[in-house]
């Protein structure tokens, strides 16, 4: 590993910072990470199959219908695969970027296991029925309030170790971090507490519909933003762009995300005037969307040519373009006008599958193909393997992406002409079985992302098969860790 101590200037110099990260708190957070990324995707892929073949999995078995399952993968993917290995990460470049260990960092290993072992319960209590029947909220209690505890906690420590950071600027990163742990403190406590047991009706509709796009936008939005502020940099070894346009995408996140939650409910008894106001913010969003991506690919100018062998920055920036197609589907079906044939059907499935998985559980990759290496102290195990893992899971949430678009399309227009809706659903099949197989893609190439990190660990330094460059191992030029 490179010396970043010889080079780096003003109240940073002389220090280790790889010595400031508490190597088994990042360790243990990215391995339940893994696990996580493992499962929870493979549990979609195995619901997929049922649109083709209903009875597969079996007819006397409630606990494996799609009902009860689907909330298994939901949940399992933004809280497991994504906000694990998120958590984690932020283990390593928080100290990174203040200049002074975690407070209580010792806590971080703990809260790992308590938040895993509290997600697992939960999962495995959903094919049971237990089931609070909010999208993306569907956690029993028990599973809910030792999550709430690990965020808090987390946050804390976070904010305390930011409060002496040994430079008074805030890179852009610990904006956005700070951001998504204190909204999202707030939003579990919406969503655990608040909207199951005390409001009811319409008014329950609508502040589901604030509540999971709080986790969506005022969560994992702004953290994957944190990841690829971080990463993006340091992979390429270039300064970021602009600092001053990444803060115009943070205010104008800020600003306009809170109220775009109504949008899924046009047409509904909502009042008129929140239906308009989120459709209007959700326009708004593409401020913030074009910004960051402004940003991100002024960051990689000048550093294309050694872009074929940087997997962290071949993840960060496939997630990128997801994320552009992904928020502009986002946005329009947001419109009355669209959302008419698109409503209820294929496509709002192909915008959540863009952006989830193929912009922030791939920006989370990137970051874990990063740091993984790093923290044992040698090369990828193999770069042949981690890029057959990048095009089998690009290709896959490409394919998926486009089929679930043209299906959404052809049957939200059959619908609003009248088709009968069994004739439609025979037409998807052929949708539905691509979809299926675009899954089977994306698992393979995590499943060999994991084998890879697993050699990576397990191998001897001396037995390392590929010797490769290795981005960001360098120190980032002045004015690319800290503005």
């Amino acid at each position: 590993m490179a010396d970043m101590a010889e080079t780096l200037h003003g109240r940073f110099t002389g220090i280790d910072l790889d010595e400031l990260v508490d190597r088994r708190v990042v360790l243990t957070w990215l391995y339940w990470g893994m696990f996580w990324l493992i499962v929870t995707p493979s549990v979609g892929v195995a619901l997929s199959g049922l649109f083709n073949y209903p009875d597969y999995l079996g007819t006397n078995n409630l606990g494996l219908t799609f009902g009860r399952l689907r909330p298994v993968h939901v949940n399992g993917v933004i809280f497991g695969a994504f906000s694990t290995l998120f958590i984690g990460e932020c283990y390593y470049l928080v100290p990174r970027l203040c200049g002074v260990r975690v407070v209580h960092g010792e806590w971080g290993g703990a809260l790992a296991w308590v938040w895993s072992l509290a997600l697992l319960a939960g999962l495995i209590s959903l094919p049971f029925g237990y089931n609070h029947g909010l999208e993306a909220g569907e956690l029993p209690l028990f599973a809910e309030i030792p999550l709430f505890i690990v965020i808090a906690a987390a946050t804390a420590q976070f904010i305390a170790t930011i409060a002496q950071r040994l430079e008074p600027a805030l890179y852009v990163a610990l904006w956005y971090l700070i951001a998504a742990f204190i909204w999202t403190t707030m939003n579990l406590i919406l969503g655990s507490v608040i909207l199951p047991y005390t409001i009811s009706g319409i008014n329950s509709a609508a502040f589901h519909g604030l509540y999971i796009h709080y986790i969506v936008g005022l969560w994992i939005t702004p953290a994957g933003y944190v990841l690829i502020y971080y990463f993006l940099p340091v992979s390429v070894r270039n300064p970021l762009y602009a600092h001053k346009l990444s803060l115009v995408g943070f205010w104008s996140l800020a600003l306009f995300y809170p109220f775009v939650g109504i949008h899924h409910y046009l047409y509904s008894p909502i009042a008129d005037w929140s239906q308009t106001l989120a459709i209007v913010t959700s326009m708004l969003l593409i401020i913030p969307v074009w910004t960051v991506l402004v940003n991100f690919f002024g960051t990689v100018k000048g550093r294309w040519d050694g872009f074929g062998r940087n997997l962290p920055a071949k993840f960060l920036i496939m997630g990128s373009i997801m994320y552009l197609l992904g928020c502009f589907q986002g946005s329009v079906e947001a419109l009355r006008s669209i959302q008419q044939p698109t409503h209820f059907s294929d496509f709002v499935i192909s915008h959540s599958h863009l952006t989830v998985f193929g912009t922030f559980v791939v920006w989370a990759m990137g970051g874990l193909i990063y740091v993984w290496p790093r923290l044992w102290g040698r090369e990828l195990w193999s770069f042949t393997l981690g890029n057959w893992s990048f095009w089998l899971i690009t290709v896959g949430i490409s394919t998926m992406g486009l089929v679930l678009t043209a299906a959404g399309l052809q049957q939200g227009f059959e619908w609003m002409n009248g088709t009968e809706w069994v004739d439609t659903v025979v037409r998807m099949k052929a949708y539905w079985l691509v979809r299926t197989l675009s899954g089977v893609s994306m698992d393979t190439g995590m499943s060999l992302l994991v084998i890879n990190l697993m050699m990576t660990a397990l191998v001897r330094p001396g037995e390392a098969r590929e010797p490769m460059p290795s981005p960001g191992a360098a120190p980032v030029p002045a004015g690319g860790s800290a503005e």
